[in-house]
């Protein structure tokens, strides 16, 4: 171990749209908390992050706003971003000092920016970290899930985000093939929003979406009809009114964004050499991330693909547990490497 090893401390970041989670080394996921940030209007003093600043969404008075400084996977406001991420790394490490001998690891879509992807290690700099480099989402999920990614075998990762979705076929420690698209859990939420107002002429906000699909959404039809009821505003009077909304209503809802997830990995597929596709078929489409928590998307997803599904055990924490291990992961390995092409010699 060297000197450098002996003394950082090394965080994984998966810095996502709806959740941001850090993993220690050797403490686990030490964070898990909403991507949101309070902050007072003329002074731009921060008032709130996390799950306090989340409860204050769409209901802060006109010198207090609260926002998402993450969208669709990437940095929608820099400022913001930096203050979330400082205040999160400073509950784990309390001396200033140590935060510039921290090492971070920032999972991000394949699908972002050069600029977009500067912007994320920007942003952790400024926040104080000494060393900060970013690895693909899939990856790291593919990592956190505990897959043998350095095998010469082919795995497939589906991780689905708040603001993406990213399918990867992994060997060798790389990625083969991969493709993303910006449609993760907001999308599935805007879906709900989009249909009860067409419906019912009933405006609902993000909070009141996201509880529906948690409480009744289905990727495919359910034979046991659920209803939950909801308050929002009438589009017509403007006035406050109840509603009670039924299952089948909201897996219609959600029919179209799911299918577009079910394209992209038949694409991803569909661009998988042979040898790789057969090993994927045997060992199945690994699901994580917190949008494969919808119930029925990973039956939806095998049945449309003939491939069996597996929805890891804790999906919404194998992007930052990832992050953190490859560190370890991938000196082992050049390590491997090393010793191998010295034998070959």
């Amino acid at each position: 171990m060297g000197f450098w090893d002996r003394f950082s401390t090394d965080i994984g970041v998966d810095l996502g749209t709806c959740n941001t989670l850090i993993y220690v080394r050797g403490q686990g996921i030490v964070v898990n908390e909403p991507s949101v940030v309070a902050i007072e209007r003329g002074t731009k003093r921060v008032m709130a992050v996390g799950a306090e600043a989340k409860r204050m969404l769409w209901k802060t008075p006109s010198d207090i706003i609260a926002i998402r400084p993450m969208a669709d996977g990437v940095i929608a406001d820099m400022d913001s971003t930096e203050k979330m991420i400082r205040y999160f790394v400073s509950r784990i490490i309390k001396k200033r000092h140590l935060l510039r001998s921290t090492r971070m690891k920032i999972g991000i879509p394949t699908c972002i920016t050069e600029v977009e992807k500067r912007a994320v290690l920007e942003a952790a700099y400024k926040a104080g970290a000494k060393d900060v480099s970013v690895i693909e989402e899939s990856l790291a999920a593919a990592i956190g899930a505990q897959i043998p990614i350095h095998e010469p075998a082919g795995h497939m990762v589906c991780d689905i985000g708040g603001g993406t979705t990213e399918v990867s076929v992994i060997s060798l420690g790389g990625m083969v093939v991969t493709s993303a698209i910006r449609l993760g859990g907001d999308k599935f939420d805007e879906a709900i929003i989009r249909d009860v107002r067409n419906m019912h002429n009933l405006i609902i906000g993000q909070q009141t979406a996201e509880r529906l699909k948690i409480a009744i959404g289905n990727a495919v039809s359910d034979e046991e009809v659920k209803k939950v009821e909801i308050k929002g505003t009438d589009a017509i009077t403007g006035l406050p009114r109840r509603l009670e909304v039924a299952s089948s209503e909201v897996q219609e809802a959600l029919k179209e964004p799911s299918y577009q997830i079910v394209e992209e990995i038949k694409r991803t597929l569909g661009k998988t050499p042979p040898e790789l596709a057969a090993d994927i078929i045997e060992r199945g489409i690994v699901m994580t991330g917190g949008g494969s928590l919808l119930k029925g998307l990973p039956k939806l997803i095998s049945q449309e693909t003939g491939v069996p599904v597996i929805l890891v055990e804790h999906p919404l924490d194998c992007v930052a547990i990832g992050a953190g291990q490859a560190f370890e992961l991938y000196k082992d390995i050049d390590s491997d490497r090393s010793i191998y092409a010295s034998l070959s010699n």
